[in-house]
């Protein structure tokens, strides 16, 4: 039975221009048949079953995450932004200047003037100059003169101890040196040169000159002509030719056994595969490969194609119908909730909003700016009456005029050239007049 059916050659296969004809599959090969067309429609209407919940599961966790994004996680995150930059910021950093400022009073300040007008009056006068004037007046003079005396009595004494060694030296070198040197040079080094000279004799005329003779004339020509020539001449005249004929009567042999080796093993090789191999591997491609090549070429192939396809196709019309879901869901959300809204945001919120912004925020943002200005005032005028105290102090306990300490330089007063207004938070110098001050 003939399952596949084939379409005339000449008649086109024409394709549907209507909706969704420019996203059908592609063109299958030819050899299309019953089995294919049946396979087709059931595959595609289980898949399509399958695919559009999840298509649709798919859109709306799509629709919700951008919805969170545009409508929670970006003007949260935004918020926070400006929370953190125009609240936590400012008032951070006003609690570190806080911070720093009371750590100084409580810490650093006392620690200083301590220092400054206590521990340092009392060490430099106290200890520093009396110090000075004993190391200069007192320590000063002893010690050179120390240093002087000390220095004469070890030149005197160096003096002494390098004559006497001199002296000394010159009466051993005469009396002992120099007759050590005369004995060694004209009797013990000649009568051990003679020794040294007689005793190498002796020794080679025992030990040496009997054994190089009985090697010499004895052991080498007994070894030459009794041993290594009659071997040599057996090696040359009967060992070799023996070797080479060896050799090659048994590269003959080898050569043999081979040639005969390898015509065995080709016959033995012919015989298994003919009688053997051949029909085995004829059944199995007859009964195994054969069959399941058909079937993966004409089930399997055409199965896996369609199912791609369906999926492809349920995977698309799932869009279709997604889309047409969310647009009705949008268009009842937009119905229901956003006019709504808006309206509630433009009638009520607004008006409420710009309220507060004008009666609450604005009169609060100026007292706090007041309040902080005032402060500042109140903190320059704490540093000026600081250091005046500072100044007067230091005057009550050392005297004289005072003199510039360094640390902050001083803030000039602010001039007025005559009139009554001032720079806020400053305090106006007086003014004096060009002759009064030359």
């Amino acid at each position: 039975m003939d399952v596949e059916k084939r379409p005339p050659a000449h008649t086109p296969v024409r394709r549907s221009q209507g909706y969704g004809g420019h996203q059908a599959p592609a063109g299958y090969e030819p050899g299309e048949g019953c089995l294919t067309t049946l396979v087709r429609v059931p595959v595609r209407i289980v898949v399509l079953v399958v695919v559009v919940p999840v298509r649709m599961v798919w859109d709306l966790l799509a629709l919700g995450g951008r919805a969170l994004h545009r409508t929670v996680l970006r003007p949260v995150g935004r918020g926070l932004a400006w929370v953190y930059e125009a609240v936590l910021t400012p008032v951070g950093h006003a609690l570190v200047r806080l911070a720093v400022v009371l750590g100084k009073a409580v810490f650093v300040w006392p620690w200083v003037g301590l220092w400054r007008y206590l521990v340092v009056p009392v060490v430099t006068y106290g200890l520093v100059v009396p110090a000075v004037w004993l190391y200069r007046q007192v320590l000063t003079p002893v010690g050179r003169g120390v240093a002087g005396v000390l220095i004469g009595l070890g030149r005197g004494i160096g003096w002494t101890l390098g004559t006497a060694g001199r002296g000394i030296a010159w009466l051993v070198g005469r009396l002992v040196v120099a007759p050590a040197r005369w004995v060694h040079r004209s009797l013990l080094r000649p009568v051990g040169q003679g020794l040294a000279w007689l005793a190498v004799v002796l020794g080679k005329v025992l030990f040496v000159w009997p054994w190089v003779g009985l090697w010499r004339y004895l052991v080498v020509p007994v070894v030459t002509y009794g041993l290594v020539v009659p071997a040599v001449w057996l090696y040359r005249q009967v060992l070799t030719p023996l070797g080479h004929g060896i050799v090659l009567l048994a590269a003959g042999l080898g050569h043999g056994l081979a040639v005969l080796g390898r015509g065995l093993w080709a016959a033995v090789t012919w015989v298994v595969l003919t009688l053997l191999v051949g029909p085995v591997v004829w059944l199995v491609g007859t009964l195994v490969v054969a069959p399941l090549v058909w079937i993966f070429q004409r089930v399997l192939v055409p199965l896996g194609r369609e199912i791609g396809a369906a999926f492809a196709v349920a995977w698309r019309v799932a869009g279709y119908v997604s889309s047409a879901v969310g647009s009705a869901v949008r268009w009842l959300v937009v119905r229901l909730v956003v006019r709504p809204v808006r309206w509630f945001y433009g009638s009520v919120c607004t008006p409420v909003g710009h309220a507060v912004r004008d009666v609450v925020w604005r009169p609060a943002k100026r007292a706090v700016v007041e309040a902080g200005r005032a402060a500042a005032a109140a903190a320059r005028s704490a540093r000026e009456t600081i250091r005046q105290a500072r100044r007067d102090a230091w005057r009550a306990l050392v005297g004289g005029p005072g003199y510039a300490e360094p640390g902050e330089p001083l803030v000039p007063r602010a001039r007025t050239l005559g009139s009554t207004t001032t720079v806020p938070g400053a305090a106006a110098e007086p003014e004096i007049s060009l002759h009064k001050q030359g």
